[in-house]
């Protein structure tokens, strides 16, 4: 076995031994099927499937969910290493920098996909079959959210080892990791909304808010689940929105690959020059 998936091997057993993985995934559970059901009572008089309602409930939801589950994995990954003194042992092996790096990588996103599957999976299953059956053509926008949810997560996986790598403790990377959190999470939009209602003379053109969108990778996963697919757009009021915005599902998913690698790469980057 390469040291790469070692170290991956390593971390899904770290993190499954601390069994916050497994309170994660039954809380994302949990929080789906009640958004589940809450959501869909009244779709058998609009013709709505419940799958659709669960999307876009849980679209909302999982944008605080997930970034703080994937920086609770990577804020402490490389600094808690080098405070607890295991760092400096692994590199006494015939191992590199960047394969630790990346299997960390390779270990917490296997985590989080599987805690994905598995609590909004499960949650999605039981809700459609409460309300009449499985519908093939629902799940197609309830796959792309199970995708867009690990790619966010993926996301801040790599802002959080960035900031790991260049940290001097965990309570700094835990206070940055939270602060990170908060701004692309709440301050962003806020701020952003903000700034759309003062523009009183629409210097802000439709061409240069999808630019914006494009810096915040929460808002990248949101246009990817709520204008990926008709039926999702049309319940989430976004179908007029859907219609007009030039950034198709190509482009996004692409943004939000260049939000995994570029801070992934500053992160190897800075941790290749540290000394430990």
């Amino acid at each position: 076995m390469s040291p790469t998936l070692i170290i991956a091997e390593k971390e899904i057993r770290d993190n499954l031994r601390n069994r916050w993985v497994l309170a994660a995934t039954v809380l994302m559970f949990v929080l789906a099927l009640v958004l589940g059901f809450l959501g869909s009572a009244p779709t058998g008089s609009v013709k709505t499937d419940p799958l659709t309602v669960t999307v876009v409930s849980l679209s909302s939801l999982s944008i605080f969910l997930i970034p703080l589950i994937a920086m609770l994995m990577a804020y402490d990954a490389l600094i808690g290493e080098i405070e607890r003194g295991t760092m400096a042992l692994l590199l006494s092996y015939p191992i590199s920098r960047g394969q630790i790096l990346r299997g960390k990588f390779i270990g917490h996103i296997a985590l989080l996909l599987a805690a994905t599957l598995v609590g909004y999976g499960a949650a999605g299953v039981i809700v459609q079959l409460n309300f009449g059956g499985l519908n093939a053509a629902a799940w197609k926008p309830f796959f792309l959210l199970i995708m867009a949810s690990v790619l966010l997560g993926a996301a801040f996986l790599s802002l959080g080892y960035l900031i790991s790598a260049n940290v001097k403790e965990r309570g700094t990377a835990a206070g940055i990791a939270i602060g990170v959190w908060l701004f692309l999470v709440v301050i962003f939009d806020m701020a952003l909304l903000g700034i759309l209602v003062a523009d009183s003379t629409h210097a802000i053109n439709a061409k240069i808010l999808e630019l914006i969108l494009l810096l915040n990778p929460t808002d990248i996963y949101r246009l990817l689940n709520l204008t990926g697919f008709e039926n999702t757009a049309m319940y989430a009021g976004m179908a007029g929105v859907s219609g007009q915005i030039g950034l198709g599902k190509t482009v996004l998913l692409a943004a939000q690959l260049g939000w995994i690698v570029v801070p992934f790469a500053l992160a190897a980057w800075a941790f290749n020059r540290r000394q430990i």
